[in-house]
């Protein structure tokens, strides 16, 4: 294993993860129908279907950001530490999340169950924007510069300065960030609503209701990602010419993630297969009413697709974390990773991965075998 397999196999496994976590915000996405939902009986519906599941999508985040820490240190520091306020909040709409399932059903609580179903409501959406605007950074970039040298300063000793004093704020309100977010945020609602269909036994008008909500969500979807993907494959990229602890040298190259597109078979089949997945997820679902298995499809989709855009914001000589106030700066997957030793010691713990994967399966199988029903529902409120 050479550091450059290494470094593959784990930008590889962060891709991995990166479409599992764009897969379990189905949850948040459910969580963004409770406001709209005309009978108390759906809202209590929809939270006992997700109730269940809603673990899941944080601890894959955790899970996330930790191997990133793990095996791309110096990008953990730069982003995590100096885009501070988009990650603070996105990690305070999931601290409202856990708040609101521990507390929205116990008897008596101060708030009231409706002031939780909003807290909810700004996971789901907040949550879902925000994490899509800081997957897109990696493309899109951000305003940092990294100094190794800095390392020996006393007074100082910081690698990576954000050199923008908004420290993510800038990123939120950049319009092709948002692009990506708010396809994000309807993806999530499209996957919320399958899911539901799946887990609880609709009436004819829950499953009616359901079925609209669907079709809005997908025509905003298609008019947030159409666009998202027109301004990737038409933007300007870097090129790393080189890329080492001594200093990076990059060139602007245009149409960049195009070409990495057609450079990649393996991401165009996978970015391919990815929207026919979805696509076939949804349109079955629309077209047959009681269709119940939209969220196999739709789901596996959305992993391929997410996992594909991965690889195209690293390989190829792609720096992932490009930097716009200093481009010489920007981070890769050869300048930015952990040394030989520690991603050799880290790819013998991997293979635990599959095993972990079979048992949140097993589990998952297990929890959904059965229907809710509304009667179980109003036992569990």
């Amino acid at each position: 294993m050479t550091l450059e397999f290494l470094q593959n196999y784990w930008w590889i496994i962060l891709s991995v993860l990166a479409g599992i976590l764009v897969f379990l915000l189905f949850v948040q996405g459910a969580q963004t129908l409770l406001l709209s939902a005309p009978d108390a009986q759906w809202s209590q519906l929809i939270v006992s279907a997700v109730g269940r599941k809603w673990e899941l999508t944080f601890t894959t985040l955790v899970t996330f950001g930790g191997a990133a820490f793990a095996s791309f240190p110096l990008f953990y520091s730069t982003s995590f530490g100096g885009a501070y306020w988009l990650w603070i909040l996105i990690l305070l709409s999931f601290v409202l999340q856990a708040v609101s399932y521990e507390y929205r059903s116990r008897p008596g609580n101060l708030l009231g169950r409706r002031t939780y179903d909003i807290f909810l409501f700004l996971n789901g959406a907040v949550g879902c924007v925000l994490l899509g605007v800081a997957v897109a950074m990696f493309f899109f970039g951000g305003e940092f510069s990294v100094e190794r040298e800095s390392i020996l300063e006393i007074a100082s000793p910081v690698i990576s300065r954000w050199d923008n004093p908004s420290h993510g704020f800038e990123a939120i309100f950049n319009w092709r960030n948002l692009t990506l977010g708010f396809a994000v945020l309807f993806l999530a609602r499209i996957l919320g609503i399958l899911y539901v269909k799946n887990a609880v036994v609709t009436s004819k008008e829950f499953n009616d209701w359901l079925q609209r909500r669907l079709i809005s969500s997908t025509v905003l979807f298609l008019l947030c990602f159409l666009p998202f993907l027109a301004i990737l494959f038409t933007t300007e990229g870097y090129t790393v010419l080189n890329a080492s602890p001594l200093g990076t040298t990059v060139e602007t190259t245009p149409y960049k993630y195009w070409h990495n597109l057609l450079c990649s078979p393996a991401a165009l089949a996978a970015i391919g297969l990815g929207v026919a997945g979805v696509l076939t997820g949804i349109i079955t679902t629309i077209l047959h009413r009681d269709c119940d298995k939209g969220i196999w499809a739709a789901g596996a989709g959305t992993f391929l697709t997410v996992m594909a855009l991965i690889w195209l914001a690293g390989f190829n000589d792609t720096p992932f974390f490009p930097s716009l106030s200093s481009p010489e700066s920007s981070l890769s997957i050869r300048n930015a990773s952990s040394s030989e030793f520690t991603l050799k010691c880290m790819a013998y713990v991997s293979i635990l991965v599959p095993f972990v994967l079979a048992y949140i399966w097993y589990v998952w199988r297990m929890i959904d075998r059965r229907k809710i029903s509304e009667s179980e529902a109003q036992a569990s409120h």
